[in-house]
């Protein structure tokens, strides 16, 4: 009897962490997913001209320099902190907002 309920709880927990692990790895693709996004929206902006090769440097660098950051936050203390989520996810819509503004400005790239 102490078996069966020994491994009904065993099997309870590794379920559990096999969801909470599913779980996160959906967070990572979204995230991921996010971030090839807005690189094909540089991307896209460069090809048809509405940013300059400096501007798309420029948002390019800043995408990078946050992908290194989640890269680091990650590796800190075994995965991102609720904290840590928040803080790149203003990022990722602070360089959203950054690539609108640089693809509708009125600089277009030299014909």
């Amino acid at each position: 009897m102490k078996k069966t309920i020994g491994l009904m709880a065993l099997s309870a927990l590794l379920c559990a962490s096999a969801a909470v692990a599913q779980d996160e790895k959906e967070r990572k693709t979204v995230r991921g997913k996010r971030m090839e996004k807005q690189q094909e929206r540089i991307k896209e902006g460069v090809k048809d001209g509405s940013l300059t090769k400096k501007e798309a440097a420029k948002l390019e660098a800043k995408e990078a320099a946050l992908a290194a950051e989640a890269r680091k936050d990650r590796k800190d203390g075994g995965g991102m902190t609720k904290k840590e989520k928040a803080k790149i996810n203003a990022k990722q819509n602070s360089l959203s907002q950054d690539i609108y503004k640089e693809k509708h400005d009125k600089q277009t790239k030299k014909q």
